[in-house]
């Protein structure tokens, strides 16, 4: 057996810190600069049908079209394999996009999940990303399939928020807005049409502008990615500032306002519900006003997310609190402003403290809003003022306030400010004086050539009762070629930071984090299209030098050409348990410290295909003892009406104490059929074996636009378990909001 004791494990990152520097120090590769792309919009004499028949509308005959894409992969650099060309047109009142997508073989052509925001990585798709007001880093993405799906998404700073409130990708994928989308397949391949109301953007001021853009085509059966303006393939469409420009838009000066009224009425019983049913009816608004053509003021009265799809379910197998993402598309709108700090572990802001008690438990929220946009050119500035209602016993009413300021500097650089503040009426604990909690921070970016990106951030807070040792930072550094992604970093926490409106997964620590990863792409290899081998560290250490967890991963990634990829690797893991901690009901985990290798495999067949397989297991050491962890998933879809995911959970548990051999099983099965594009019904089951506990959200969403409409929505907790008779708690929504622009 190999054991890694704690100076085995500083030894680990002082090696691989090393390799991270030596390549940083001395990496100076040679390029051609190439020349970025350009286009035209043209001013059209009369409006295209929204039919995605872009060849036969004499609208578009005044454009003359985009094209040449080069590949990122398979064969990155070369051309795309089929043709692509892009019309750019505008009105008065919209931008118009239409897209020929040429393929030399329509049967080929594959299409997915047609619901609104369905991802768009295992489809044939077109995207586009807009940056209005040219800053190089934070743009509109709008997207679409064979089959008309809309999807529509925000970039901010490139992505580089990635991961905050549970984000993914780098992008917000929950921004929505009103614009409209028709497809259609033909003997020639697949096309498109768009129409963006320029209320839908942000843009400067100025008669003739020039954007940023970029297109992205999708060829699934080739596992082909092309762009118009050419990216390394270590880059992807949230890369802004490669961008290219389309020239010519005269769009008009920007004033908007949007008036979104909702009625809700539910009916409740059991659970917080001692007997009978509980009747409930809601009404509320959101308003949308464009105070300049860069900045925007939302605001909310008697805020309501039953939409909302329901929280996973998870077992926390370890002393250190769990992470729930935030999923209501208010707060996600613009969120990557205000994140500053280490996703998932240390954000300063996250919005789930707002309206959302202990266990996932709704606070009335009264209302609020969110003032967010530049001021002049290079200016960010982002304001959320909230308030929530007291809940007698539970919760203190509270405002809220987030305070952010950014300053965009060249080269992918910025440095900014944020202030958070909760301020509660004491009515829980008579405390009024002291129910407060305040958390000051600064944050910067630093980005060196094209490759080299450092990130940084300090902070403290103020809370009653607590002084001293209450501060928090960190920094990262993060080179990225196609060749080599190294990174290295360094945070820390205090005992007494406490951002009571952020999330602290662990506070009393300092944190080494480091990184090295290859990607070769090799010819004519067993059908391999990239190998990814690679090692990771990271270490938490007590301010006393008391290491609480170490985790070393060495693995390598085989991608193969037909989208099978399988992973390879081993952990070497120690955790340093200070107190004992119970694991489960009655299963106490000793403190001590303990030193595990573990054997890491991931396996999934072609995403893209009808019916996809994926596998992940860890099998090793586990505080003392041993587990076998298994997670199938399996996948299958009809067409773009119907999809189905069933995952499986499984943990087989052997620890020397008692009560130590038990079993931890989670089960997921997610169902989706589309009627249309913007009519579906969605249902999601889970089952917690151990707790023998299921949930159910069933929703059926008919939309306007956007994220308005009808929707239905169906919970039930039954915490009686599988095949016993219901109860405990079920509740049943119906809500209708619609969009209404008052100035058009």
């Amino acid at each position: 057996m190999l054991y890694i004791s704690i100076e085995r494990s500083k030894q680990f990152f002082i090696v691989i810190v090393g390799l991270v520097l030596i390549p940083l120090a001395s990496a100076q590769e040679l390029f051609t600069q190439e020349v970025t792309p350009t286009t035209m919009a043209y001013e059209l004499r009369s409006v295209p049908v929204i039919d995605g028949e872009v060849l036969s509308d004499n609208a578009w005959s005044v454009v003359t079209p985009t094209g040449g894409f080069s590949q990122v992969r398979p064969e990155e650099g070369q051309p795309s394999t089929q043709k692509t060309e892009v019309f750019l047109g505008y009105t008065e009142e919209s931008l118009y996009i239409g897209v020929v997508a040429y393929d030399t073989n329509p049967d080929g052509i594959t299409f997915t999940d047609a619901r609104r925001d369905s991802s768009l990585e295992d489809t044939d798709s077109f995207q586009v990303i807009i940056d209005g007001l040219l800053d190089r880093q934070n743009g509109f993405i709008f997207g679409t399939t064979p089959a008309g799906l809309e999807y529509d998404a925000q970039v901010v700073n490139e992505g580089a928020s990635s991961g905050f409130r549970g984000s993914s990708g780098g992008i917000n994928v929950n921004w929505d807005t009103t614009w409209e989308v028709s497809a259609a397949i033909s003997d020639i391949g697949w096309s498109a049409e768009m129409e963006i109301p320029f209320s839908a953007l942000r843009y400067s001021n100025e008669d003739v502008q020039t954007w940023g853009i970029n297109f992205q085509r999708n060829i699934r059966r080739n596992n082909e990615i092309t762009y118009w303006a050419p990216l390394d393939r270590q880059y992807n469409l949230n890369r802004v500032s490669e961008a290219g420009y389309v020239e010519g838009i005269r769009a008009p000066s920007q004033q908007f306002l949007q008036f979104t009224p909702y009625a809700l009425s539910s009916s409740s019983r059991g659970g917080s519900i001692i007997s009978g049913t509980e009747n409930n009816e809601e009404y509320g608004f959101d308003v949308k006003y464009s105070v300049t053509p860069s900045l925007t003021l939302d605001v909310t009265y008697n805020t309501d997310f039953a939409q909302v799809e329901a929280d996973d379910l998870q077992v926390n197998l370890d002393r250190f609190s769990l992470f729930f993402p935030e999923k209501r598309p208010f707060f996600l709108e613009n969120s990557g402003q205000f994140a500053v700090g280490n996703p998932r572990e240390v954000e300063l802001f996250f919005s789930r403290r707002i309206g959302v008690g202990a266990g996932g438990a709704q606070l009335p929220i009264d209302g609020g809003l969110r003032l967010t946009g530049k001021v002049g050119e290079n200016t960010n500035v982002g304001l959320i003022g909230m308030r929530t209602e007291g809940v007698t016993g539970i919760a203190s009413e509270n405002d809220f306030t987030v305070a952010r300021v950014s300053q965009d500097l060249p080269n992918r650089s910025s440095i900014g400010f944020m202030y958070v503040e909760r301020d509660g009426d004491g009515s829980v604990l008579n405390n009024k004086g002291d129910d407060y909690n305040r958390t000051f921070a600064l944050d910067g970016r630093w980005g060196i050539g094209d490759e080299t990106l450092i990130t940084g951030w300090a902070a403290s807070t103020d809370t009653p009762g607590l002084s001293g040792r209450d501060g928090a930072g960190g920094i990262n550094a993060n080179y990225v070629s196609p060749e080599w992604n190294i990174s290295a970093g360094y945070s820390q926490v205090g005992e007494n930071f406490n951002p009571e409106v952020g999330f602290l997964q662990r506070r009393g620590f300092r944190k080494y984090t480091a990184g090295i990863r290859r990607s070769i792409r090799p010819n004519n290899l067993w059908g391999l299209h990239e190998l990814r081998p690679h090692v990771n560290y990271r270490g938490y250490w007590g301010f006393d030098g008391f290491q609480e967890t170490g985790y070393l991963h060495v693995d390598n990634h085989w991608e193969f050409d037909t989208g099978m990829e399988i992973h390879t690797g081993m952990n070497f893991t120690q955790e340093g348990v200070r107190e004992p901690f119970e694991i489960v009901d009655g299963v106490t985990v000793p403190a001590g410290e303990y030193e595990h290798e573990e054997g890491q495999f991931v396996f999934w067949t072609n995403q893209g295909a009808p019916l996809s397989i994926n596998i992940r297991s860890n099998v090793g050491g586990f505080f003392g003892g041993d587990r076998v962890n298994v997670e199938p998933t399996l996948r299958y879809r009809s067409g773009e009406k119907f999809s189905t995911e069933f995952s499986w959970s499984h943990s087989d548990i052997d620890l020397p104490v008692p009560g130590g051999d038990f079993e931890v099983d989670l089960a997921r099965l997610r169902l989706s059929y589309s009627f249309t594009p913007r009519m579906s019904i969605q249902t999601l089951v889970q089952y917690n074996k151990r707790d023998d506990v299921v949930a159910t959200n069933l929703r059926f969403a008919w939309l306007q636009s956007a994220n308005a409409g009808l929707y239905l929505v169906y919970n039930e907790v039954d915490e009686s378990g599988l095949g016993a008779p219901r109860r405990d708690a079920q509740q049943f929504i119906i809500k209708y909001s619609r969009i209404l622009d008052l100035f058009n």
